[in-house]
């Protein structure tokens, strides 16, 4: 621990007390708003995605209550690819159709089989490439419909907020705009009422 030292004067106790009590004040705005972001994001993309589903629109604005636009969301895609989904009929094949990438191995009170690793992410490469379950052999041109491997999203869509920039018709931001919106008291109420001013 260190020991204060007279060499340096201690700051004005006002001064400290105004510092603490804005991180405690903008904590507890913080925690607030954390969690309602938290609630209205889950609320927007599960809308979004049932949105998408129905028609197929994959952009939405977002607008203050008096119309102006102050942001958009798109959607962006997730992600597939292929996995492993039964190893014992993917083994079967790679034994049967390539026996140079299986492999046995003795191993003191068992037997123990495995396909090449580096095989297998060869084969899950060009399958998620093709978008399908399919080997292609680069030397013969064969066509293998791959058995235990399937085609499974890999990475959820997800949903990007842009705000608007500024243009002739407009100088301020997305962001400056709510926060102009904000000062004059017309999302509160609308956004976050644990935050509204309290009525007369």
């Amino acid at each position: 621990m260190t020991e204060p030292t007279a060499a340096v004067p201690a700051p004005a106790p006002a001064e400290i007390r105004d510092a603490v009590t804005r991180v405690a004040v903008l904590g507890a705005l913080f925690d607030q708003i954390k969690q309602a972001h938290k609630e209205a994001r889950a609320d927007a993309e599960q809308l979004l995605e049932a949105q998408y589903r129905a028609t197929g629109t994959s952009k939405t604005d977002a607008v203050l209550p008096n119309g102006t636009k102050v942001a958009s969301i798109s959607r962006r895609g997730g992600e597939r690819a292929a996995e492993i989904t039964d190893d014992a009929e993917f083994m079967a094949w790679v034994r049967d159709t390539y026996p140079s990438e299986f492999v046995v191995e003795m191993i003191p009170m068992r037997l123990e089989t495995r396909v090449q690793p580096g095989f297998a992410a060869k084969v899950l490469a060009e399958a998620t490439a093709a978008g399908t379950a399919r080997y292609v052999d680069a030397e013969t041109g064969e066509v293998h419909d791959v058995p235990g491997v399937e085609i499974r999203p890999s990475r959820a869509a997800t949903h990007q907020m842009t705000y608007t920039r500024t243009s002739k018709a407009e100088a301020l931001t997305g962001r400056e705009l709510v926060a102009r919106a904000w000062r004059k008291g017309e999302l509160a109420a609308h956004v976050l009422p644990a935050l509204a001013p309290e009525q007369a």
